[in-house]
Protein backbone atom coordinates (compact mmCIF):
# COMPACT_ATOMS: atom_id res chain seq x y z
CA UNK A 1 0.00 0.00 0.00
CA UNK A 2 0.97 3.64 -0.23
CA UNK A 3 2.53 5.34 2.77
CA UNK A 4 0.57 8.54 2.15
CA UNK A 5 -2.09 9.35 -0.42
CA UNK A 6 -3.20 12.96 -0.87
CA UNK A 7 -6.37 13.99 -2.71
CA UNK A 8 -5.42 17.53 -3.72
CA UNK A 9 -8.97 18.73 -4.51
CA UNK A 10 -12.59 17.60 -4.40
CA UNK A 11 -13.15 14.52 -6.55
CA UNK A 12 -16.44 13.03 -7.68
CA UNK A 13 -16.18 9.81 -5.72
CA UNK A 14 -18.93 8.57 -3.43
CA UNK A 15 -18.14 8.59 0.29
CA UNK A 16 -18.05 4.78 0.48
CA UNK A 17 -15.39 4.64 -2.21
CA UNK A 18 -13.34 7.40 -0.58
CA UNK A 19 -13.38 5.33 2.61
CA UNK A 20 -12.04 2.36 0.62
CA UNK A 21 -8.95 4.41 -0.20
CA UNK A 22 -7.91 4.06 3.45
CA UNK A 23 -7.32 0.34 2.76
CA UNK A 24 -4.84 1.31 0.02
CA UNK A 25 -2.70 3.79 1.99
CA UNK A 26 -1.45 4.06 5.55
CA UNK A 27 -2.57 7.69 5.58
CA UNK A 28 -5.13 9.48 3.40
CA UNK A 29 -5.45 13.29 3.32
CA UNK A 30 -8.43 14.79 1.47
CA UNK A 31 -8.60 18.50 0.53
CA UNK A 32 -12.06 19.50 -0.68
CA UNK A 33 -11.26 22.98 -1.96
CA UNK A 34 -9.32 24.01 -5.06
CA UNK A 35 -5.61 24.73 -4.71
CA UNK A 36 -4.92 28.25 -5.95
CA UNK A 37 -1.51 27.65 -7.54
CA UNK A 38 1.32 25.17 -8.05
CA UNK A 39 2.98 26.01 -4.75
CA UNK A 40 -0.20 25.16 -2.88
CA UNK A 41 -0.41 21.83 -4.72
CA UNK A 42 3.19 21.11 -3.72
CA UNK A 43 2.40 21.98 -0.11
CA UNK A 44 -0.60 19.66 -0.15
CA UNK A 45 1.25 16.72 -1.68
CA UNK A 46 4.33 17.33 0.48
CA UNK A 47 5.95 13.94 1.26
CA UNK A 48 3.16 11.78 -0.19
CA UNK A 49 3.99 8.92 -2.55
CA UNK A 50 0.56 9.10 -4.24
CA UNK A 51 -1.76 11.90 -5.32
CA UNK A 52 -5.24 12.03 -6.79
CA UNK A 53 -6.80 14.95 -8.65
CA UNK A 54 -9.86 15.79 -10.72
CA UNK A 55 -10.03 17.83 -13.94
CA UNK A 56 -10.01 21.24 -12.21
CA UNK A 57 -6.30 21.35 -11.27
CA UNK A 58 -3.01 20.54 -13.00
CA UNK A 59 0.13 18.71 -12.00
CA UNK A 60 2.97 20.03 -14.19
CA UNK A 61 6.72 19.50 -14.28
CA UNK A 62 7.30 22.16 -11.60
CA UNK A 63 5.01 20.32 -9.17
CA UNK A 64 6.57 16.97 -10.02
CA UNK A 65 10.11 18.28 -9.45
CA UNK A 66 9.11 19.53 -6.00
CA UNK A 67 7.33 16.38 -4.82
CA UNK A 68 10.30 14.06 -4.43
CA UNK A 69 8.44 11.06 -2.97
CA UNK A 70 5.72 10.95 -5.59
CA UNK A 71 5.42 7.57 -7.32
CA UNK A 72 1.78 7.52 -8.47
CA UNK A 73 -0.71 10.08 -9.82
CA UNK A 74 -4.34 9.07 -10.25
CA UNK A 75 -6.54 11.18 -12.50
CA UNK A 76 -10.15 11.02 -11.26
CA UNK A 77 -11.28 12.29 -14.64
CA UNK A 78 -11.15 11.31 -18.28
CA UNK A 79 -7.76 10.58 -19.83
CA UNK A 80 -7.97 10.56 -23.62
CA UNK A 81 -4.39 11.36 -24.57
CA UNK A 82 -1.15 12.61 -23.05
CA UNK A 83 -1.53 15.88 -24.94
CA UNK A 84 -4.97 16.68 -23.51
CA UNK A 85 -4.27 15.54 -19.95
CA UNK A 86 -4.07 17.92 -16.99
CA UNK A 87 -0.99 16.04 -15.81
CA UNK A 88 2.36 16.31 -17.59
CA UNK A 89 2.45 12.58 -18.24
CA UNK A 90 5.61 12.53 -20.35
CA UNK A 91 7.58 14.35 -17.68
CA UNK A 92 6.12 12.15 -14.96
CA UNK A 93 7.23 9.05 -16.86
CA UNK A 94 10.77 10.44 -17.12
CA UNK A 95 10.71 10.67 -13.31
CA UNK A 96 9.40 7.07 -13.04
CA UNK A 97 6.03 8.27 -11.80
CA UNK A 98 3.05 6.24 -12.97
CA UNK A 99 0.01 8.21 -14.14
CA UNK A 100 -3.34 6.49 -14.60
CA UNK A 101 -6.65 8.00 -15.69
CA UNK A 102 -10.12 6.74 -16.42
CA UNK A 103 -12.68 6.84 -19.22
CA UNK A 104 -16.30 6.06 -20.00
CA UNK A 105 -17.95 6.71 -16.66
CA UNK A 106 -20.42 9.58 -17.27
CA UNK A 107 -21.50 9.01 -20.88
CA UNK A 108 -24.96 7.60 -20.17
CA UNK A 109 -25.99 10.71 -18.27
CA UNK A 110 -24.73 12.92 -21.09
CA UNK A 111 -26.94 11.15 -23.64
CA UNK A 112 -29.92 11.53 -21.28
CA UNK A 113 -29.14 15.23 -20.87
CA UNK A 114 -29.18 15.70 -24.66
CA UNK A 115 -32.56 14.03 -25.04
CA UNK A 116 -34.04 15.94 -22.10
CA UNK A 117 -32.96 19.32 -23.46
CA UNK A 118 -33.73 18.52 -27.08
CA UNK A 119 -37.25 17.21 -26.51
CA UNK A 120 -38.11 20.11 -24.20
CA UNK A 121 -36.88 22.59 -26.79
CA UNK A 122 -38.54 20.98 -29.82
CA UNK A 123 -41.84 20.26 -28.12
CA UNK A 124 -42.01 23.66 -26.39
CA UNK A 125 -42.57 22.32 -22.90
CA UNK A 126 -42.06 25.81 -21.50
CA UNK A 127 -44.40 27.40 -24.05
CA UNK A 128 -41.67 29.50 -25.65
CA UNK A 129 -42.03 28.12 -29.20
CA UNK A 130 -38.49 29.08 -30.17
CA UNK A 131 -37.90 26.37 -32.79
CA UNK A 132 -41.30 26.20 -34.46
CA UNK A 133 -44.88 27.35 -34.02
CA UNK A 134 -45.85 23.70 -33.56
CA UNK A 135 -44.30 21.11 -31.22
CA UNK A 136 -41.99 18.80 -33.15
CA UNK A 137 -40.52 15.36 -32.59
CA UNK A 138 -36.88 14.37 -32.80
CA UNK A 139 -37.89 12.22 -35.76
CA UNK A 140 -38.22 15.40 -37.85
CA UNK A 141 -34.54 16.34 -37.38
CA UNK A 142 -31.46 15.80 -39.47
CA UNK A 143 -28.74 15.31 -36.88
CA UNK A 144 -24.95 15.19 -37.08
CA UNK A 145 -22.70 13.91 -34.31
CA UNK A 146 -19.14 15.22 -34.47
CA UNK A 147 -16.81 12.79 -32.73
CA UNK A 148 -17.95 9.18 -32.50
CA UNK A 149 -16.20 8.01 -29.37
CA UNK A 150 -18.09 6.44 -26.47
CA UNK A 151 -20.14 9.55 -25.66
CA UNK A 152 -20.80 10.47 -29.29
CA UNK A 153 -21.87 6.93 -30.11
CA UNK A 154 -24.35 6.90 -27.21
CA UNK A 155 -25.80 10.24 -28.36
CA UNK A 156 -26.05 9.02 -31.95
CA UNK A 157 -27.70 5.74 -30.94
CA UNK A 158 -30.24 7.56 -28.77
CA UNK A 159 -31.12 10.04 -31.52
CA UNK A 160 -31.50 7.14 -33.95
CA UNK A 161 -33.81 5.36 -31.51
CA UNK A 162 -36.10 8.39 -31.57
CA UNK A 163 -36.23 8.31 -35.35
CA UNK A 164 -33.78 11.05 -36.32
CA UNK A 165 -31.64 10.84 -39.43
CA UNK A 166 -28.13 10.58 -38.00
CA UNK A 167 -24.92 11.37 -39.85
CA UNK A 168 -21.52 11.69 -38.25
CA UNK A 169 -17.99 12.92 -38.73
CA UNK A 170 -15.02 11.35 -36.99
CA UNK A 171 -11.28 11.18 -37.58
CA UNK A 172 -11.76 7.53 -38.47
CA UNK A 173 -14.83 5.94 -40.05
CA UNK A 174 -16.83 3.55 -37.87
CA UNK A 175 -18.13 1.20 -40.54
CA UNK A 176 -19.23 -1.36 -37.96
CA UNK A 177 -21.49 1.26 -36.35
CA UNK A 178 -22.77 2.35 -39.76
CA UNK A 179 -23.89 -1.21 -40.43
CA UNK A 180 -25.29 -1.81 -36.96
CA UNK A 181 -27.18 1.45 -36.42
CA UNK A 182 -27.55 3.03 -39.85
CA UNK A 183 -25.32 6.03 -39.16
CA UNK A 184 -24.20 7.90 -42.29
CA UNK A 185 -20.60 9.06 -42.57
CA UNK A 186 -20.20 12.52 -44.11
CA UNK A 187 -17.34 15.01 -44.36
CA UNK A 188 -17.42 17.68 -41.66
CA UNK A 189 -18.53 20.47 -44.00
CA UNK A 190 -21.53 18.46 -45.20
CA UNK A 191 -22.54 17.57 -41.65
CA UNK A 192 -22.50 21.21 -40.60
CA UNK A 193 -24.21 22.53 -43.71
CA UNK A 194 -27.01 19.98 -44.09
CA UNK A 195 -27.99 19.18 -40.47
CA UNK A 196 -30.61 20.83 -38.27
CA UNK A 197 -28.90 19.80 -35.03
CA UNK A 198 -25.18 19.28 -34.49
CA UNK A 199 -23.71 17.53 -31.47
CA UNK A 200 -20.05 18.04 -30.52
CA UNK A 201 -18.55 15.14 -28.57
CA UNK A 202 -14.85 15.91 -28.90
CA UNK A 203 -11.75 15.19 -26.89
CA UNK A 204 -10.43 17.86 -24.55
CA UNK A 205 -8.63 20.78 -26.22
CA UNK A 206 -9.82 19.87 -29.71
CA UNK A 207 -11.08 23.08 -31.38
CA UNK A 208 -12.68 21.81 -34.58
CA UNK A 209 -15.02 24.65 -35.55
CA UNK A 210 -13.62 27.96 -36.77
CA UNK A 211 -14.80 30.79 -38.98
CA UNK A 212 -15.22 28.60 -42.07
CA UNK A 213 -17.25 25.97 -40.23
CA UNK A 214 -19.62 28.44 -38.55
CA UNK A 215 -20.30 30.13 -41.88
CA UNK A 216 -21.58 26.80 -43.19
CA UNK A 217 -24.13 26.60 -40.36
CA UNK A 218 -26.77 28.88 -41.84
CA UNK A 219 -30.52 28.92 -41.28
CA UNK A 220 -32.18 27.40 -38.22
CA UNK A 221 -29.56 25.40 -36.35
CA UNK A 222 -29.14 23.80 -32.95
CA UNK A 223 -25.62 23.24 -31.63
CA UNK A 224 -24.97 21.00 -28.62
CA UNK A 225 -21.56 20.77 -27.00
CA UNK A 226 -20.93 18.04 -24.43
CA UNK A 227 -17.16 18.00 -24.95
CA UNK A 228 -14.75 18.74 -22.12
CA UNK A 229 -14.45 22.45 -22.84
CA UNK A 230 -15.28 24.30 -26.05
CA UNK A 231 -14.84 22.43 -29.34
CA UNK A 232 -14.64 25.67 -31.32
CA UNK A 233 -13.05 29.10 -31.54
CA UNK A 234 -15.13 31.22 -29.18
CA UNK A 235 -15.14 34.45 -31.16
CA UNK A 236 -16.78 32.69 -34.11
CA UNK A 237 -19.42 31.11 -31.90
CA UNK A 238 -20.13 34.59 -30.52
CA UNK A 239 -20.73 35.91 -34.04
CA UNK A 240 -22.82 32.88 -34.95
CA UNK A 241 -25.11 33.43 -31.97
CA UNK A 242 -26.01 36.92 -33.18
CA UNK A 243 -28.50 35.18 -35.46
CA UNK A 244 -31.51 34.42 -33.24
CA UNK A 245 -32.26 31.31 -35.31
CA UNK A 246 -29.09 29.76 -33.91
CA UNK A 247 -29.31 27.94 -30.56
CA UNK A 248 -26.56 26.61 -28.31
CA UNK A 249 -26.83 23.99 -25.54
CA UNK A 250 -24.03 22.88 -23.22
CA UNK A 251 -24.04 20.61 -20.18
CA UNK A 252 -21.33 22.57 -18.33
CA UNK A 253 -20.50 26.25 -18.05
CA UNK A 254 -17.14 25.61 -19.72
CA UNK A 255 -18.67 24.20 -22.92
CA UNK A 256 -19.41 27.69 -24.26
CA UNK A 257 -15.90 29.10 -23.82
CA UNK A 258 -17.08 32.51 -22.57
CA UNK A 259 -19.53 32.30 -19.67
CA UNK A 260 -20.97 35.73 -20.53
CA UNK A 261 -22.61 34.11 -23.56
CA UNK A 262 -24.94 32.21 -21.22
CA UNK A 263 -26.78 35.50 -20.73
CA UNK A 264 -28.08 35.34 -24.31
CA UNK A 265 -31.65 34.22 -24.96
CA UNK A 266 -30.52 31.55 -27.42
CA UNK A 267 -28.03 29.74 -25.13
CA UNK A 268 -28.99 27.11 -22.56
CA UNK A 269 -27.14 25.23 -19.82
CA UNK A 270 -27.93 23.37 -16.61
CA UNK A 271 -27.24 24.46 -13.05
CA UNK A 272 -25.39 21.37 -11.85
CA UNK A 273 -21.82 20.47 -12.76
CA UNK A 274 -22.48 18.40 -15.91
CA UNK A 275 -24.95 16.15 -17.70
CA UNK A 276 -22.93 13.13 -16.64
CA UNK A 277 -22.97 14.00 -12.92
CA UNK A 278 -25.12 11.11 -11.73
CA UNK A 279 -24.89 8.66 -8.84
CA UNK A 280 -24.11 5.92 -11.33
CA UNK A 281 -21.34 7.97 -12.95
CA UNK A 282 -19.75 8.74 -9.58
CA UNK A 283 -19.92 5.05 -8.68
CA UNK A 284 -18.24 4.01 -11.94
CA UNK A 285 -15.61 6.73 -11.44
CA UNK A 286 -14.76 5.54 -7.93
CA UNK A 287 -14.54 1.91 -8.97
CA UNK A 288 -12.21 2.75 -11.88
CA UNK A 289 -9.96 4.91 -9.68
CA UNK A 290 -9.65 2.11 -7.12
CA UNK A 291 -9.12 -0.51 -9.84
CA UNK A 292 -6.26 1.60 -11.25
CA UNK A 293 -4.54 1.69 -7.87
CA UNK A 294 -4.92 -2.04 -7.24
CA UNK A 295 -3.62 -2.74 -10.77
CA UNK A 296 -0.60 -0.53 -10.02
CA UNK A 297 0.09 -2.54 -6.86
CA UNK A 298 -0.06 -5.82 -8.78
CA UNK A 299 2.15 -4.51 -11.59
CA UNK A 300 4.75 -3.37 -9.06
CA UNK A 301 4.35 -6.27 -6.61
CA UNK A 302 3.25 -3.90 -3.84
CA UNK A 303 1.33 -5.34 -0.90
Amino acid sequence: MFNKLVIIEKINMLDDDVIKLSTLAKKVVYYKDLPQNDDEIIKRINDADAALLSYTSKIDSYVIDNCKNLKYIGMCCSLYSKESANVDIEYAEKKNIVVKGIRDYGDNGVAEYVIHELTGFLENYDGSFKWSEYPQEISSLKCAVIGLGTSGTLIARTLKFFGAEVSYYSRTRKENLEKEYGFIYRPLDECLKDSDAIFLALNKNVLLLGEHEFKLMKGKKILFNTSIGPGFEVEHLRNWLKDKNHYFFGDTLETIGDIKLWDLDNTFTISRSSGGSTFEAYKRLGEKVIDNITAYFKENLIK
